[in-house]
């Protein structure tokens, strides 16, 4: 194509607010976001997260509650993260297994709350019901055991299926767990629970807000480098995508977001397959720490950040933001 000026004049199509409307290339909707929510024990609880202004732990009452309002504003999905109690923590996370813990409980009461109105996103890993902190079994070195560990997620995979997740989404980053809870979730009748693979989940530095909320931070001993990929890579990502597909993921995730947004971009264009993206916790409080420092608009801040993992590929993004931005969408 060539384009000369004035033949050509690209702010003709910006000029009015219909046009830019008509000429948008990206759309932004509620239907495109995941609401984390945190889980913790009581009744009509509500406890403050303080390193995530604005976020809060819930109780199971009121996790239905969340779930209305989800279903209210449009929102798809919600996404679960218990703050399992110190004196239900162990080393082998045998709490994961509970069917009566919070997970299981919080999945049947939004169940019973709003019936199949909105679809339930759990998390396969141990680091929320571990003492030491760290998504698996570990040695005696502390080297965490891949397939050791992997047995244990596939129980709280149908565990939690068995409650009535509708997503089961392994953010452990063990080789081999999407092929074996695949298998586990045919075995156990649950052909239409989907899997949601955290394929590429990187070693951050933006995770540690999440800690604080699921209790695990000040409990992890040493780090998830040997799992969790390095930042430095991109090649290693395509392969860990590549795999989890192969072995039965129905979408695949990319977390953290917007620093790896040229992943989610490569992921979507390599494979064409439904891909999201988790813009975490520490994301979540840069944006609300440089709107209480009068730096920035939280709006806007939220709209463009969103639509900017729109833009490169996701299909949809879990977003601490979820509730707040679908209310700005629906006007």
């Amino acid at each position: 194509m060539t384009a000369s000026y004035p033949n050509t004049r690209l702010r003709r199509t910006r000029a009015t607010a219909w046009s830019r409307a008509m000429h948008r290339e990206t759309v932004l909707t509620p239907a495109n976001l995941i609401w984390p929510l945190f889980v913790t024990g009581g009744k009509g609880v509500e406890e403050p997260v303080a390193s995530l202004p604005g976020v809060s732990r819930w109780s199971v009452d009121l996790i239905a509650a969340r779930a209305k309002e989800a279903v209210a504003l449009g929102i798809p999905c919600l996404a679960l993260f218990p703050n399992t109690p110190l004196g239900h923590r162990s080393d082998d996370g045998a709490e994961a297994l509970n069917p009566d813990n919070l997970m299981c409980r919080s999945i049947r009461a939004i169940r019973d709350a709003c019936g199949s109105d909105i679809g339930v996103l759990t998390d396969v890993a141990l680091d929320p019901y571990t003492a030491h902190g760290q998504d698996g079994l570990v040695d005696d070195a502390g080297y965490v055991l891949n397939d050791e560990t992997v047995a244990v997620l596939v129980d709280q995979a149908v565990n939690q299926a068995d409650a009535g997740a509708d997503i089961i989404a392994p953010s452990d980053m063990m080789d081999g767990r999407v092929r074996a809870i695949r298998m586990a979730l045919e075995m156990n009748g649950h052909t239409n629970v989907q899997i949601m693979a955290y394929a590429a989940k990187y070693a951050s530095a933006f995770y540690g807000p999440f800690r604080d909320a699921v209790g695990s931070g000040g409990l992890l001993k040493g780090d998830k480098k040997s799992y969790q990929m390095d930042p430095a890579n991109t090649e290693e990502a395509l392969r860990e995508v590549a795999f989890d597909i192969a072995e039965g993921a129905d979408s695949v995730m990319v977390k953290p977001g917007l620093p790896y947004l040229d992943i989610v971009a490569r992921v979507k264009a390599r494979f064409e397959v439904p891909v999201f993206a988790y813009q975490v916790s520490g994301e979540y409080a840069m944006i609300e720490a440089a709107v209480a420092a009068g730096a920035g608009e939280r709006d806007a801040l939220v709209l463009e950040t969103l639509l900017a993992f729109r833009r490169a590929g996701c299909s949809g993004v879990l977003t601490y933001h979820a509730a707040h931005a679908a209310r700005l969408l629906n006007g």
